[in-house]
């Protein structure tokens, strides 16, 4: 039982420990170290999404140099350590604002950002199969994948079904509410399909290899046709409500990620297929992964060109840095890492060097929202409450972690 002298104690405490961060310009703009835990969202898992993809696209690459693995070696490195840390730190508010950690899923913009866990998990356990395995060896990072794999998926069909159904029964959903994150947690499937395709041979036995490999072309066809409605919602939006807040903006890249994750699974599927499949199946299936793939990466390429060309005229009047600016960069990888299976599949040049600026762009975009991320953490500013919906403009509310441009 806590006594009046422990409070007053605990009280008298608190400035001295932020005075002690203060010194080191840790934590400044919050009242005491603690509230580190009071906000953690599920959209913070995004940082770790966007950090895998950098290194898991680097290992794919068509075009590899001196350094570039060990770098994304790094980087995979550090993603599984954010992942750690955020597993932690959300165990943390669960136990110590178990009410603000249930109104999550209550809340019509946040409740979608649950996607973002299984695909982090997802994500860096197959940077753990493509180079990991340098480390702790092939052995130990195909069981470290398939556990992770296993989480991720299970936790990401979880959110495709919960998610849509609360929005369908228990969110307020207003006319011009559509926005890049209703994708979220529909996008896992996607994921959980190509990182699932890289497991496949490491399945034991013919009957397990062959279940693997339909159940994700089965998860493929649930987060397809499932994007295409969302993305269908998006655009329509867009034309009869306009653009929205600035702080929004950069969710209209997540569109890019299942048009590039879909690329990405359609030709890892194909792949593993000559593994499982007899000859003229699988050749079939390696084919579809280029008449699919084509016309897929044409689309992300408008989109890309329509998204940069509203982020440009946003960024011209004002576009407040947020958690969403991760938005920049998983999405981007996975057209990064579809454009490689395409360089692959039919040999283009132009679409090695597609691939090639593609991740240029991407690690460009990395540092900066990284830096913008530990800076703004650093401060103490994305641990703050989300700000509330503002009474004009489309019925969005602001994701955690709002910081002032």
């Amino acid at each position: 039982m806590t006594t009046t002298a422990d409070r007053l104690s605990q009280t008298a405490r608190r400035p001295a420990a932020r005075g002690r961060l203060a010194r080191w310009g840790l934590l400044t703009d919050l009242d005491h170290p603690g509230q580190v835990f009071a906000n953690i969202t599920p959209n913070w898992f995004a940082a770790v999404m966007g950090t895998g993809i950098v290194a898991v696209a680097a290992a794919s690459l068509p075009d590899q140099f001196p350094g570039l693995r060990i770098a994304a070696t790094a980087v995979w490195a550090l993603a599984g350590a954010i992942l750690v840390a955020l597993i932690v730190a959300t165990g943390l508010h669960w136990l110590r604002h178990r009410e603000t950690a249930k109104g999550h899923a209550s809340d019509p913009v946040m409740a979608h950002f649950y996607g973002a866990p299984p695909m982090a998990i997802v994500t860096v356990g197959a940077g753990t199969l493509l180079l990991g395995r340098d480390v702790v060896g092939l052995s130990t990072a195909v069981d470290v994948d398939w556990v992770a794999w296993l989480a991720g998926t299970t936790l990401g069909l979880l959110a495709a079904a919960a998610v849509p159904y609360l929005q369908f029964t228990r969110h307020q959903v207003k006319p011009d509410a559509a926005f890049g994150g209703w994708l979220m947690p529909v996008v896992p499937p996607m994921v959980s399909a190509s990182t699932g395709a890289l497991l496949i041979p490491y399945a034991p036995g013919a009957q397990a290899r062959l279940t693997m490999l339909l159940a994700c072309y089965a998860m493929f066809g649930i987060s397809l046709l499932a994007s295409a409605i969302v993305i269908t919602l998006i655009w329509s939006r867009l034309a009869r409500h306009g653009i929205g807040p600035a702080r929004m903006v950069p969710t209209l890249w997540i569109v890019l990620g299942p048009l590039g994750q879909s690329i990405t699974a359609v030709h890892l599927l194909g792949q593993a297929a000559r593994d499982v499949l007899p000859a003229p199946e699988a050749g079939f299936l390696r084919m579809f992964g280029v008449l699919y793939g084509v016309p897929v990466w044409g689309f992300a390429l408008l989109w890309a060109a329509i998204a940069a060309a509203i982020t440009l005229r946003t960024a011209r009047r004002h576009l407040p840095f947020s958690l969403t600016w991760w938005s920049f960069t998983f999405p981007v990888g996975t057209c990064v890492t579809g454009t490689t299976a395409l360089a692959l599949a039919t040999g283009s040049a132009v679409l090695r060097a597609a691939a090639a600026a593609g991740y240029a762009a991407l690690v460009l975009a990395w540092l900066i929202v990284a830096a913008r991320t530990a800076r703004a953490s650093a401060r103490g500013w994305l641990f703050l409450p989300a700000r509330p919906a503002l009474a004009a403009g489309p019925a969005l509310a602001a994701p955690a972690g709002q910081v002032p441009g």
